[in-house]
């Protein structure tokens, strides 16, 4: 009897060792496989755990570039997430391919992985041959900030410039501009390689708002200007040169105002207001210097402005004639 329950125990021992044994094989190939170690890190991607992507071991952060956008509120998920393939080059070394998904967007990124000993003498440890870092350089055409997947950022270049952002692959970043008087559309962007960089430019352009409100000040300013009872109002663009005698004060009406738009200056900050035709009335009476001669001189008095507008910082528009 004794016998029976050692032989019942040694079976019983034989069989958790086996299993124990199977167990760290299984696990080593899935969990603690360098594409377990890989999906660990996407999941951590995915559930926006920056920082636990950013602890994974091999992930390192380069200088020159910034780190605003490793934060979890920046970070776009990603789904889908599939093993395409699994390279075992032979020198502890593996390279994998994997495909994703984020919104209406997919694409593939390729990690180099490598053996990092093994933990509690069992399971495989890995770490990243190739951190999984990439760059996002953000150019904020004509304006000097960006919205970055909801968020808006103004970056240390500012307008026309290129800022340099780290980014973790994969992810993907929708910029946009909004501003008072200015906007851009929404562009899509995906970082998808370690170690390259993906070029962006936000195209920010004046809004129909930045138009009505030139347009409005320009009026009012016309407006004034046709107030001066003289031939040259003073710091307006209309004007007429008579060499005869003025029997009586000038009289000037507006007949056509000129007809805004609004395009990016040369210079970061400023609009342009390109030339554009319009048309004063002016009546007043002359007496020819030649023969004494009274007349009326009413006609249309076409001329054309061109102006360069600088959005303060407060703001307010700063809108100079050239």
């Amino acid at each position: 009897m004794e016998r029976r329950g050692l032989r019942v125990w040694i079976a019983l021992g034989g069989i958790l060792v086996v299993v124990f044994i199977t167990t760290v094989v299984i696990l080593n190939s899935t969990v603690y496989s360098a594409s377990g170690f890989v999906s660990s890190y996407l999941s951590a991607i995915d559930r926006h755990d920056v920082a636990g992507a950013l602890a994974t071991p091999g992930v390192t952060l380069p200088a020159g570039a910034s780190r605003t956008l490793l934060r979890s509120d920046a970070v776009a998920a990603v789904d889908e997430v599939r093993l395409v393939s699994d390279t075992d080059r032979g020198d502890g070394r593996h390279t994998l391919v994997y495909s994703w998904g984020s919104g209406d967007h997919a694409g593939t990124s390729t990690f180099t992985v490598e053996r990092a000993g093994t933990l509690l003498a069992l399971f495989s440890g890995w770490r990243f041959a190739v951190s999984p870092v990439a760059t996002l350089a953000v150019t904020p055409e004509h304006a000097a900030s960006v919205i970055v997947n909801g968020l808006a950022f103004t970056p240390s270049g500012g307008a026309n410039t290129a800022t340099k952002f780290l980014a973790l692959t994969p992810s993907q970043f929708t910029l946009s501009h909004r501003s008072t008087y200015l906007a851009a559309g929404k562009t899509t962007v995906v970082v998808g390689q370690p170690g390259r960089t993906v070029d962006a430019k936000v195209n920010v352009q004046a809004t129909a708002a930045f138009v009505r409100e030139v347009q409005k000040q320009l009026d009012e300013y016309l407006g004034k200007c046709v107030t001066q009872k003289v031939l040259l109002p003073t710091g307006c663009p209309m004007g007429e040169q008579i060499d005869d005698r003025i029997q009586d004060m000038p009289a000037w009406s507006m007949v056509k105002n000129p007809v805004v738009t609004i395009v990016p200056g040369t210079d970061a900050n400023t609009w342009q207001v390109p030339r554009a035709r319009a048309t004063a009335h002016l009546v007043v009476t002359v007496e020819s210097i030649f023969d004494g001669s009274v007349t009326k001189f009413d006609r249309d008095v076409p001329f054309t402005v061109s102006y360069l507008v600088t959005i303060r910082g407060d703001g307010s528009l700063l809108i100079a004639q050239q």
